[in-house]
């Protein structure tokens, strides 16, 4: 798939099923992901695998934050269901360091431009996926689950796997002139 045709075209999708990359995809995945722009050298991520009894596991997890937090049936439920919606979820960190000359917040959109090169070389090779955020990655229970350290940040939770429909035809503006001025 060329490149550009690849940037210009990029759709989410929530419709995931088995398969999802593994082997060498997965490793090109990660290794898109770990060339990410990178201001000091600092590799400011960590990619957590979720597949197979890790989803069960996550299931769980949020289940029993959604029970602790007293949310509501329907948002246990919802939150239950989340971890099954993909057959592999990547949990990706801003593992952030003490630098004098990358702030915090440089180190998180970081991990951020990771997200976006992993889900594009997912689509390069077939997959797809959809970056996922929400209260969880802030919640404490999922921090802990993860091993976060107090300056980490969870940015994001990618699933990943063989989309189920076809992506839709949003229509972008061709015209950028809303977004753009010079300087």
């Amino acid at each position: 798939m060329d490149a550009l045709d690849l940037l210009l075209n990029r759709r989410s999708a929530s419709r995931l099923a088995a398969p999802a990359p593994s082997g060498e995809s997965l490793q090109n995945i990660i290794r898109a992901g770990m060339r990410a722009p990178d201001h000091g050298a600092l590799q400011p991520w960590r990619f957590v695998i979720v597949e197979n009894d890790g989803l069960i596991r996550f299931s769980h997890l949020l289940k029993s934050a959604a029970e602790h937090d007293g949310m509501d049936e329907k948002a246990i439920e919802k939150a239950t269901q989340a971890p099954l919606r993909a057959p592999q979820i990547i949990t990706i960190i801003a593992h952030c360091k003490e630098s004098a000359k990358v702030p915090q917040w440089e180190q998180v959109v970081s991990a951020g431009c990771a997200v976006q090169a992993m889900q594009m070389a997912a689509l390069a090779q077939g997959f797809n996926g959809i970056w996922r955020t929400g209260a969880w990655t802030d919640h404490p229970a999922v921090r802990q689950a993860f091993a976060c350290a107090e300056t980490d940040k969870i940015v994001g939770f990618l699933y990943l796997g063989t989309p189920q429909l076809k992506a839709s035809t949003q229509v972008i503006p061709v015209d950028s002139a809303a977004f753009v001025s010079y300087f």
